[in-house]
C-alpha cells in the first residue's frame, strides 16, 4: 500500500503542477489580452481623432476650392472685359486716326483752294 500511496502522491503532485502551469499560462494570456485591448482602444481613439481632423481638413479644402473657383471666374470675366476694352480702344484709335487724316486732308484742300487768302 505504501507503493500505491507514493504513486497517488506522485500523481497528485503532477496534477497540481499541471494545474499551476495552466493557471500561469492563463494569466499570461489574460495579460496579453489586456495589452491588446489597450492597444485597440488607443488605436480607436487615434482613428476617431484622425477622422475628425480629416473632416475638418475636407471642410477647409472645400471652402478654399470654392474660393479659388470664384477667383477663377472673376479673373476670367475681368480678362474678357479687359479684352473688349482693348478691342474698343483699338477700334477707337483707328477711327480717330482715320478721321484725323480726313480732317487734315480737308483742311489742306481748303487752304489750297482759298490760296491762303485768309492770312
Amino acid at each position: 500500500m505504501t507503493q500505491q500511496g507514493a504513486a497517488l502522491q506522485n500523481y497528485n503532485n503532477e496534477l497540481v503542477k499541471c494545474i499551476e502551469e495552466l493557471c500561469q499560462k492563463r494569466e499570461e494570456l489574460c495579460r496579453q489580452i489586456q495589452q491588446e485591448e489597450d492597444e485597440k482602444q488607443r488605436l480607436q481613439n487615434e482613428v476617431r481623432q484622425l477622422t475628425e481632423k480629416l473632416a475638418r481638413v475636407n471642410e477647409n479644402l472645400a471652402r478654399k476650392i470654392a474660393s479659388r473657383n470664384e477667383f477663377d471666374r472673376t479673373i476670367a470675366e475681368t480678362e474678357a472685359a479687359y479684352l473688349k476694352i482693348l478691342e474698343s480702344s483699338q477700334t477707337l484709335l483707328s477711327v480717330l486716326k482715320r478721321e484725323a487724316g480726313n480732317l487734315t486732308k480737308a483742311t489742306a484742300s481748303e487752304q489750297k483752294s482759298s490760296g491762303g487768302k485768309d492770312s
